[in-house]
């Protein structure tokens, strides 16, 4: 990946993860699912969540497929994004916070 390294990478793959979680609004709050309720619609602890989400875990690609399912995309659409976005522009944003 020329000048961008595997923690860049997994950082920005992370952040995107976050992103689309708070697109997902739990119908009884109306506001965006937590890292906690995420995990426990994947099975996985909060503070997996949490670690995957700053980029500080690498993730078994079933998890992956989990979590795809219940951010409703496709691991193409999270792949697509994760290859073809701008990912000097996410890990610029995921360093930010």
């Amino acid at each position: 990946m020329n000048e961008i390294d595997l923690t860049s990478c997994k950082k920005a793959l992370g952040y995107r993860i976050s992103e689309l979680r708070k697109k997902i609004i739990n119908p009884e709050t109306n506001k965006p699912i937590s890292q906690e309720e995420l995990g426990l619609r994947t099975g996985h602890a909060k503070k997996t969540i949490g670690e995957l989400e700053r980029g500080n875990t690498n993730p078994r690609y079933d998890t992956l497929l989990i979590i795809c399912r219940e951010l409703n995309v496709t691991i193409q659409e999270l792949h697509k994004a994760h290859f073809d976005f701008d990912m000097k522009k996410y890990i610029k944003l995921a360093n930010k916070s």
